[in-house]
């Protein structure tokens, strides 16, 4: 059973006008899945309340970000991560990032209580909290909320980050966590935000070897993307063999996103989600949650999304995108809308050192499986 998750005041976490982390990606995929006449009547979450929270972040943190989001004066502001180009302070953002955890956190119940196999929720993925600060765009961690509810009630939990920056808030909420895995694909912390997402970074205590990264080369394409999976990924759940998977899905893997330099096409994004589908299949017994999360090219997200659910719900692809949809939203982006949901054949020019990357790629493979072989084996 597949189960869809949105709020509609979702779109008060909004940070600005002109701030990439927009709500509008969200509305524009539901008015597109609606355009398409596949929407299922979404659950309704309650928000979050700060006493659940607490759970994954500090008392005083929560409350500097209430106070703020009230418009109350914070003192030393900045320790919090607040009032920064990334994570402006805006009216409302507490309360909308609270229904937002309250989504992903209904979505876990509803894994738990057998109500579906598959979830969807249509916001969320605020990877970057931390567990005292704001971060990349990510005020709390709904993430982290949604696991938690899941060990609460004795379930293990495989977290599977997807956007192209290091998923380093869920990383250190759970880095001793002995259960829950965290496995982050990401272009490598050498270019790109936040900086972190090591191989080293194995996790610590009983959480030891339960933390993977898999820093991937900028211009890494599809083929050596599911390669990595196939690789590390398949390996890591065959050996943890999760209740759970927990799947971040950003979409600014994608080529054309402007903040990050992966070369995912829709196609290949196609080929990630159903063998993540088949994954979860295999491991959890179907159990999965997934979250958006990145995304920055507007026109690449939407697509994508639009295409992981139909994916989830087994539907047939649209092969080209209403005319309606495309004349509503033509204004809210820069440049031209795409007339067909997957990328036109060969979207880029040839890559250079495609050989080196795939190289790099594989020696990143060989050196996680090397620091995790002693605790796996």
């Amino acid at each position: 059973m597949c189960k869809v998750i949105y709020h509609p005041k979702y779109s008060l976490y909004n940070l600005g006008e002109g701030h990439p982390f927009s709500p509008l990606r969200s509305e524009m995929v539901i008015d597109l899945l609606e355009e398409l006449g596949v929407m299922k009547a979404p659950e309704v979450p309650e928000p979050a309340t700060p006493e659940e929270l607490r759970q994954i972040h500090s008392k005083d943190y929560i409350d500097a970000v209430e106070k703020a989001s009230a418009g109350e004066t914070v003192p030393n502001i900045d320790k919090y991560g607040l009032d920064t180009q990334d994570n402006p302070v805006v009216k409302d953002m507490a309360l909308g990032a609270r229904y937002i955890c309250g989504g992903t956190k209904l979505g876990a119940q509803l894994l738990l209580e057998g109500k579906a196999r598959r979830v969807l929720q249509f916001g969320g993925g605020l990877h970057h909290a931390h567990y005292d600060s704001a971060a990349g765009f990510c005020l709390y961690n709904d993430l982290a909320l949604g696991i938690r509810e899941m060990t609460n009630r004795g379930w293990n939990v495989a977290y599977l980050d997807l956007d192209v920056h290091h998923g380093d808030g869920v990383q250190e909420i759970f880095y001793t966590d002995e259960h829950v895995m965290t496995i982050s694909l990401h272009e490598t912390g050498e270019f790109l935000f936040p900086g972190t997402g090591w191989i080293h970074e194995l996790g610590k205590g009983m959480g030891k070897s339960l933390k993977l990264n898999l820093p991937l080369q900028p211009f890494t394409e599809g083929e050596s993307y599911m390669s990595v999976i196939e690789k590390a990924v398949v390996p890591a759940l065959s050996w943890f063999r999760p209740d759970a998977l927990v799947v971040q899905a950003g979409a600014d893997p994608h080529y054309s996103d402007p903040l990050a330099d992966l070369m995912l096409t829709t196609q290949d994004f196609e080929v990630l989600y159903r063998r993540v589908l088949e994954l979860a299949e295999k491991y959890t017994k179907g159990n999965i949650l997934i979250t958006f999360g990145g995304g920055y090219s507007v026109t690449a997200t939407t697509r994508i999304w639009a295409l992981i659910y139909h994916i989830i719900f087994g539907l047939d692809l649209p092969e080209k995108l209403p005319e309606a949809w495309r004349q509503k939203w033509s204004k809210h982006v820069k440049g031209e809308m795409p007339e067909f949901l997957h990328d036109p054949p060969n979207p880029y020019m040839e890559i250079p050192r495609k050989p080196e990357i795939e190289s790099q790629n594989k020696e990143v493979v060989r050196r996680l499986l090397d620091a995790v072989s002693t605790d796996w084996w």
